[in-house]
């Protein structure tokens, strides 16, 4: 006869419900979070009527890291410096590989029948190998976003399920949607031990933790370890989880940039005044 093993729930080390500012609610930066959680260096979660007049976040550089955005309901529309432009709807993902320097932009499309747009955008610190290479976009229709069983993925690989996006380095970002009692546990891969969550909608029981369940607008941090991470929803229940293997290098960081060293930095930085020359230039950027 074969004794039972006992294992423990993999622990909650912090919690947060971050800062908010208008329709959007800041739950990691690189300068607090970041540090811990990386490559996962900043996440928002955001939403504005369309209705309210929001203009959307306006055309902003970025060198040196990936944003990822989750566009959960509403339609958006973008345009960035690699040539790309267009219309991104609900359940769309758009990965922008910023790279040496890029500027993009977003804002709601009023679409007959939608009133709201809601979303996560996450940033990703990327290697050196990747920091300073070309900018690279790409945007997912809903079709395009593989599942398996009550999770989307975004970035990595789960289960028979993988994202076509090329994750920079070895992390896994799931948007998962679970229903009132449901029960669902996340296994990660080898050497996987940064972990955490971020809801949207709902409650949600997660590892070890005396705090209660994780509430909507709040992000959970679990401690560094392989181990799997058990749920259980209270409510239907949505939220972003994602885990990686550490980055390894430090954060230098710019304003709207994450790199790895103060050269790489400057390299970045030079670029997005170039490109933001051009768009003066242009009469595109005042």
């Amino acid at each position: 006869m074969t004794a039972a093993v006992a294992t423990r729930a993999r622990a909650i080390v912090y919690r947060t419900r971050g800062s908010r500012h208008g329709g959007i609610t800041r739950l990691m930066s690189p300068g607090d979070l970041g540090e811990f959680l990386k490559p996962f260096v900043f996440l928002d979660l955001f939403g504005f009527e369309v209705t309210g007049g929001h203009k959307g976040f306006g055309l902003h550089p970025h060198s040196g890291i990936a944003t990822l955005t989750w566009l959960m309901e509403g339609d958006t529309q973008y345009e960035d410096t690699t040539g790309e432009q267009g219309t991104l709807h609900g359940g769309g993902v758009e990965w922008m590989r910023a790279g040496n320097g890029v500027w993009h932009t977003g804002a709601p499309a009023p679409a007959p029948g939608v009133e709201r747009v809601s979303g996560f955008q996450l940033w990703v610190a990327l290697p050196p190998s990747e920091e300073n290479a070309p900018a690279q976009s790409m945007y997912l229709a809903p079709s395009q976003v593989p599942q398996e069983g009550p999770a989307r993925v975004l970035l990595g690989r789960y289960g028979a399920a993988q994202s076509p996006v090329a994750a920079p380095s070895p992390m896994n970002y799931l948007a998962v949607k679970l229903k009132d009692g449901e029960r669902w546990s996340y296994v990660p891969p080898a050497g996987h031990t940064v972990g955490w969550v971020a809801l949207s909608a709902g409650r949600l029981e997660a590892g070890d933790d005396t705090g209660g369940p994780i509430a909507a607008g709040e992000l959970a941090v679990f401690e560094e370890s392989g181990a799997a991470i058990d749920f259980v929803a209270h409510g239907d229940t949505s939220f972003v989880l994602g885990s990686a293997v550490k980055h390894p290098h430090e954060l230098v960081m710019g304003y709207y940039s994450v790199h790895t060293s103060k050269a790489a930095l400057e390299q970045g930085e030079a670029e997005i005044r170039r490109i933001g020359a051009k768009l003066r230039q242009e009469g595109r950027l005042a």
